[in-house]
């Protein structure tokens, strides 16, 4: 029996973990991670091209260089909601996202989509209201007519995306976490941002942010010495 390139069904994270999660930050997200050991931080070099924040399952896509056919693919299979993760193997033999698929996913109600590679019409498709983020902004035509895989494991900004991982995004970057892990990091980043919004409101009651934000104990355990000159005094 052939191996398949191309999964029809993706076991997703639950929509209302998704839902959660577009209310976090990616910064939030990503410190929420560490514990688990799970790098899901994509590389810096994944930058957001149009505005927006999106959190959503992944729907992923593998296309050869100057192709872009297996994204349409799983456009084709992409569920409202879902983020459309595409990955081409040579960024910018041509791009992989435009204004007609963007059309077409703004159609279908898909959330977002995360390219590394090459995508345009930029100003089209930010005027459609569609957020898009990506490695490469180029305008290089794509072909149809090469293989690849659809919703199958993988890695985009250097990161491992399996079909059904919370992908969120916002102007921070992008940040993927395992299906499985996706409840205790979306909580512990809820919790995160219910303490940011204590300190925030202590400082509204004259608390000093060196005492809050834990830095004056940090600082004081280093046994620092200070003097109350100036240095070419």
């Amino acid at each position: 029996m052939n191996t398949p390139n191309v999964y029809l069904r993706v076991n997703r994270v639950a929509a209302e973990l998704c839902s959660q999660a577009r209310d976090v930050t990616v910064a939030d997200l990503h410190e929420s991670t560490a514990s688990l050991g799970f790098p899901g931080l994509m590389s810096p070099r994944m930058r957001r091209v149009t505005p927006g924040k999106i959190a959503g399952p992944a729907v992923t896509a593998l296309c050869q260089p100057g192709d872009n056919l297996m994204m349409h693919r799983a456009l084709r299979l992409a569920q409202p909601g879902d983020v459309l993760v595409v990955v081409c193997q040579s960024e910018t033999s041509a791009a992989q996202w435009g204004d007609v698929a963007t059309r077409y996913a703004v159609q279908k109600g898909l959330a977002g989509v995360v390219v590394q590679g090459s995508v345009r019409d930029i100003d089209v498709v930010a005027g459609l209201g569609f957020p898009v983020w990506a490695t490469k902004v180029w305008p290089i035509h794509a072909e149809k007519g090469k293989g690849g895989a659809v919703n199958l494991p993988v890695t985009c900004g250097d990161v491992l995306v399996n079909p059904g991982d919370l992908v969120v995004a916002d102007g921070d970057g992008v940040v993927v976490v395992a299906r499985r892990n996706a409840e205790a990091v979306v909580n512990a980043a809820k919790a995160k941002m219910r303490r940011e919004d204590e300190i925030a409101a202590a400082m509204q009651e004259g608390g000093v942010l060196w005492d809050l934000s834990g830095a004056a104990a940090a600082y004081a355990k280093l046994g620092l010495v200070e003097s109350d000159t100036a240095f070419d005094d």
